[in-house]
């Protein structure tokens, strides 16, 4: 079937016969998904970093749940954020690794859902799920010939309002840096600087098919991306409708660039290290402005907020001499690793009418529960019409509060590949050949091998993960669209 009508028959099918009667006593929920990108489970006040300022971040995690199990789908960006619109791990369709693949127009999104069901839906900040032009040169993909079938758009997929880039930007100025720019940071450009240092970035911040944004776009990034959010769901609240809200910050992704007023509160630190903790603090100053906003228009009750990062940090892989300052907190590797620091990353759920506030969990969460949780919640059964899904509904985990996750989460990565249960994790970095099991309630930092202890349980997860390997490498050949 032609892709393109196979997407108006999943909207048909969702609009007329998908939806039933859920939650019926409230209202149906504003949705906002936040997501940071590189930001490391250390890096956030509320997971315990000793100097970078979150309070606002630290508050909604406080006041809501905040969960200590949260899993990127993947320790790169795309992947992570193809789950996050399909509750599919990217394996299952090509979105394999940063700046590859798109979102087939087979697949169902959160926002075709959404927007079937009478939701406003916006995205905004970072993409990176597919190019955005075919005309022109832009970020990593976009205008090159032998990338034209990547285009895949967010006004293609479900998305009303848009505001985004194909990939990284610089956390200040993003449209621009300096001429022999270094890969980490570099000082904010200030009126005594040659205007001929300073050349293009080359991208642009996109908001439809051929139009791009011209105004606006100087100063701290995540104000320039808050700077548009806000609008949208004040239109959205003035016109009576629900909102579903995609924000994907781009801090601290390097480049990362803070203004004045932000690397001043960390003076005494080497440079590198202001500019990341600064953005950072930049970035929870608009979530904070987000809150702020959503009281003030009477919907804060009833919007439910998910935050999270697509991967752990940036640590010391940069081909520099000058180490990162993320942070993994406790745990092993950082990105590009499926060790715990590459995948397990800052999070908390936000929703006072939904959820009972001020608890912690150790329940076992991924990006891919975004997409059946939040179609379980506007009565979309989902599994009816959209098989295999690499996630589950988890809103009657977070509010019973029970931690004990059934089944397990696979996840793969080039050479490295790993099944999660509520309790153990089964790792191999060699593609499958050797494995290790850890205990992560006891061992959360990975460094005790079990798997000589506990040959039963290797082999029965190693079963598990190869049947799950199998499931993605037959969606990919496209069994799943038959």
């Amino acid at each position: 079937m032609n892709p393109s009508l196979l997407k108006c028959l999943w909207a048909i099918i969702v609009c007329c016969f998908g939806l039933h009667t859920v939650w019926a006593e409230t209202p149906r929920p504003n949705i906002v998904l936040l997501l940071a990108d590189d930001l490391g489970f250390g890096d956030v006040g509320f997971n315990g970093h000793p100097v970078i300022q979150t309070p606002h971040m630290d508050r909604l995690a406080a006041d809501g749940i905040q969960l200590n199990r949260f899993y990127a789908q993947s320790t790169t960006c795309s992947p992570t954020r193809a789950s996050v619109l399909t509750g599919r791990n990217g394996y299952r369709f090509g979105i394999t690794w940063a700046n590859t693949g798109l979102i087939r127009p087979e697949e169902l999104t959160l926002a075709e859902a959404f927007q079937q069901a009478g939701y406003r839906t916006g995205h905004f900040g970072k993409w990176h799920v597919g190019s955005l032009t075919t005309e022109i040169r832009d970020g990593n993909r976009g205008g090159r010939p032998e990338k034209a079938h990547e285009y895949a758009p967010p006004w293609l997929n479900g998305f009303d309002a848009s505001f985004v880039t194909e990939s990284k930007v610089p956390t200040w100025d993003p449209m621009v840096m300096p001429k022999n720019a270094r890969r980490t940071w570099w000082d904010p450009q200030s009126p005594e600087d040659d205007p001929d240092d300073w050349v293009p970035y080359n991208t642009r911040y996109w908001t439809g098919p051929g139009e791009y944004a011209t105004e606006n776009l100087e100063g701290d990034d995540s104000r320039v991306i808050m700077d548009r959010v806000i609008p949208f769901i004040e239109e959205a609240v003035e016109a009576d409708q629900p909102f579903f809200s995609i924000v994907w910050f781009h801090t601290p992704h390097l480049p990362v660039v803070a203004g004045p007023e932000f690397t001043q509160l960390y003076e005494g630190y080497r440079s590198f290290e202001k500019h990341y903790y600064g953005c950072i603090t930049a970035m929870d100053l608009q979530v904070g402005r987000l809150r702020e906003v959503l009281g003030q228009l009477g919907v804060e009750d009833n919007t439910l907020i998910f935050f999270g990062s697509d991967n752990g940090p940036e640590m010391n892989n940069l081909g520099t001499y000058e180490p990162a300052p993320g942070s993994s907190g406790p745990f092993r590797g950082a990105k590009r690793d499926l060790l715990e620091g590459g995948i397990r990353v800052p999070a908390f759920a936000y929703w006072p009418a939904g959820l009972e506030g001020g608890r912690v969990t150790e329940f076992p969460m991924a990006t891919s529960d975004y997409f059946p949780t939040l179609m379980e919640l506007i009565g979309v059964d989902v599994e009816q019409w959209v098989t295999p899904l690499d996630g589950m509904d988890v809103m009657p985990f977070l509010v019973s509060g029970k931690e004990a996750r059934p089944g397990s989460i696979g996840f793969e990565h080039r050479d490295e590949v790993a099944l999660m249960t509520y309790q153990y994790k089964l790792y191999s970095s060699d593609g499958g050949q050797t494995f290790a099991l850890y205990d992560l309630l006891n061992d959360p930092g990975e460094t005790v091998n079990l798997a000589w202890k506990l040959p039963a349980l290797v082999t029965e997860m190693k079963q598990d993960l190869e049947a799950w390997r199998v499931s993605c490498r037959a969606s990919l050949a496209g069994e799943d669209y038959r």
